[in-house]
């Protein structure tokens, strides 16, 4: 085991490497002028020239991001037009817009975020592992076909219109809930979990959809396996069979499924932050590319690049530990 996850943990390093080059050469060096892209089209010379100077694009490429990775391990120093400011590791840069650094702004948005991703993953879980197991037991029946049917129509829904629906029944029409407005758990943590119930009722069943299909076919499959046909031949109980034998079979792929779901989710559910306005990681990168803040759009982009790296390493592990046939090597 340890000698697997050293492999795994070296492997996340080199994509996250890899991931790092792509993303600086994109926003970077791909648009051509960086700078004048984000200074606008009405800058002068000598603003674009000064805005250059502060994304530190006045060296060469290889130089460029050998910068960025001395602030990622040692900081740096950035000049803000008026002086010079020092940014500490692990630097992701400075923003343009506000001269805030991205480490802090990133850390800033992330208990949002958390929040959100965790509150959405626990309900995906619950409504979605029990809706599969529930369609497979009802196999042909007429409860079997709705389940069938509403897991459908969730995973061919968009997130952002869930969320338009629930908004205007619950919040305008029936009015059993305000209109979101986030408040920080520190501050009153009843109010933030009322106020983020719609929020992970939204994205929880848009994410449950999936954890529903995956539980049925998994399911299903189990309970045509030999074993199973054993354990009804010896008289062992339904309810024994589908719990402990039939849902052994099918918890593998939902946990590696739900470790890389919860992965992406922390590094930004984009539309249900931006619609709910949950100053997440999701709503700041938004935020960052209308503003054209180059430097907090590279971090952000490269935290949700690493989350997910990192999420599929922790899927891996959870999959074994839970599918004693996978052997690691």
């Amino acid at each position: 085991m340890s000698r697997y996850l050293l492999k795994r943990l070296a492997s996340a390093v080199l994509v996250i490497l890899v991931l790092s080059v792509v993303v600086h050469a994109l926003f970077y060096v791909v648009p051509g002028d960086a700078a004048k892209v984000a200074c606008g089209e009405r800058c002068s010379p000598a603003q674009v020239a000064q805005v250059r100077e502060r994304l530190g694009l006045d060296h060469p490429v290889l130089a460029q991001y050998g910068h960025f990775l001395q602030g990622l391990f040692a900081g740096r120093d950035f000049s803000t037009g008026t002086g010079v400011q020092h940014c500490d590791a692990p630097c992701l840069g400075l923003s343009y817009q506000t001269d805030q650094e991205v480490t802090r702004l990133v850390l800033e948005r992330l208990p949002a975020t958390a929040s959100l991703a965790f509150g959405a993953m626990i309900l995906a879980l619950v409504v979605g592992v029990g809706t599969g197991l529930l369609s497979a037991v009802r196999r042909g029946s007429v409860l079997e076909r709705a389940l069938t049917l509403l897991t459908l129509t969730g995973t061919g829904m968009p997130v952002f219109i869930l969320g338009l629906l629930l908004l205007m029944a619950v919040c305008a029409y029936l009015q059993w809930l305000p209109f979101p407005s986030y408040v920080p758990l520190t501050d009153d943590p009843e109010q933030w979990a009322w106020n983020m119930l719609l929020p992970w009722i939204t994205l929880g069943l848009f994410e449950s959809a999936k954890y529903a299909r995956l539980t049925r076919s998994s399911t299903l499959e189990t309970l045509a396996e030999d074993h199973i046909r054993t354990f009804r031949a010896y008289g062992v109980p339904e309810r024994s069979v589908v719990t402990r034998h039939a849902l052994r079979g099918a918890v593998p792929p939902v946990v590696a499924l739900s470790a890389l779901d919860l992965g992406t989710m922390l590094g930004g559910a984009v539309l249900t932050e931006s619609l709910f306005g949950i100053p997440g990681l999701g709503k700041t990168l938004i935020d960052s590319i209308r503003g054209i803040d180059l430097p907090v759009v590279v971090g952000v982009v490269l935290v949700i690049g690493t989350a997910v790296v990192l999420a599929n390493v922790v899927a891996d592990l959870l999959y074994a530990l839970a599918d004693r046939r996978v052997t690691l090597t």
